[in-house]
């Protein structure tokens, strides 16, 4: 019984770990400030080459 309660335990721990690891990679994804959104390349228009 005791293996059991101790893979019980070993798995909600891992569990636990994995969830706060997530939460944590969303708080620092979302404290990174946005980056521009700027295109590297343009195109002039067909309609404006003329």
């Amino acid at each position: 019984m005791s293996r059991l309660l101790a893979a019980v335990l070993t798995v909600a721990a891992a569990a636990a770990l994995a969830v706060g690891a997530a939460f944590g990679i969303v708080a620092l994804l979302e404290a990174s400030p946005d980056q521009p959104n700027t295109p590297l390349i343009t195109y002039e228009h067909a309609d404006q080459a003329r």
